[in-house]
């Protein structure tokens, strides 16, 4: 398993593979522009060519594109979910500039509507900026612990999005420790573990599943709060992680860590932590 961070693009993308190098990280995440914000800036040809040569130069890959958090594309106020579309759009177009293969998506939530409605709202924007930018960005679903009115907390619900997905090609699964726990999956236990990936499988396909999200949970099994942990620190536990990382259906994904940070001595402490759990072959 390959190990990462979300890194953070403060001061501009020529800063990303630095500190990925300095944290260690063999994968990492980033947002391609201010997450907080809905606007975007154009990148620079120069900008795009600099980050593309520190990359690879770093042997960083996977690289994952992470969506803001501002846009909610299961919305049915109809002003929120086309600016919502609208920067999926601009998202999928800046994954594809900046030669990324992945873009991980939050579902947003479904307000007074209905679940169906809104799991069809999601899968038609998907559908309707597939048919806009023709590129090989493949957009990740991430699952979500189901806090307030989420929509994507069940395997189900993934798949009722998938499968209305049209372009099947372009559309796959981030899976979120925490999120997973929270709404209910208890991967902190061996047998749960295995009936989660059973289920996952049955329900998603293990083949979609691209990308792990590597963060233990401050809440309890099925709190339905989302609440990042450290490594280990967690109800999750260190050896519900142990299992995680070396389980044979898993082992060989990218891992992005999201836990909590004042400074890099965080990051370095989780960092040391998972691998520390990884099991050497014999």
């Amino acid at each position: 398993m390959k190990f990462g961070f979300h890194i953070s693009i403060g001061g501009g993308l020529s800063k990303v593979a630095e500190r990925a190098r300095r944290l260690g990280c063999q994968t990492i995440q980033i947002f391609s522009h201010n997450p907080r914000q809905w606007k975007s800036s154009s990148f620079t040809e120069d900008e795009v060519k600099m980050f593309k040569r520190d990359i690879e130069k770093e042997e960083i890959h996977p690289v994952f594109v992470h969506m803001p958090y501002l846009p909610n594309l299961a919305s049915p106020e109809e002003s929120l979910h086309s600016k919502s579309v609208e920067s999926l759009y601009q998202d999928l177009i800046r994954t594809g500039i900046l030669a990324i293969p992945y873009l991980v998506i939050h579902l947003g939530s479904k307000g007074s509507s209905d679940e169906g409605e809104a799991l069809a709202r999601i899968s038609r924007a998907i559908n309707e900026v597939f048919i806009r930018v023709r590129n090989r960005v493949i957009i990740l679903l991430e699952n979500t612990a189901g806090q307030g009115t989420e929509v994507g907390y069940t395997f189900s619900q993934i798949r009722a999005i998938s499968d209305q997905v049209e372009d099947k090609n372009r559309i796959g699964v981030c899976l979120d420790t925490a999120h997973t726990f929270e709404a209910g999956y208890d991967i902190s236990r061996a047998k749960g573990l295995e009936e989660t990936i059973e289920d996952f499988d049955r329900s998603i396909g293990l083949e979609k599943l691209y990308l792990i999200h590597l963060n233990d949970s401050k809440t309890p099994l099925g709190s339905h709060v989302d609440r990042h942990w450290h490594i280990g620190e967690g109800y999750i536990g260190l050896e519900g992680f142990r299992r995680i990382v070396n389980h044979w259906q898993l082992s060989h994904l990218p891992a992005i860590m999201e836990t909590p940070r004042q400074d890099d001595r965080d990051d370095f402490r989780n960092m040391s932590v998972i691998r520390g759990l990884v099991e050497q072959e014999t």
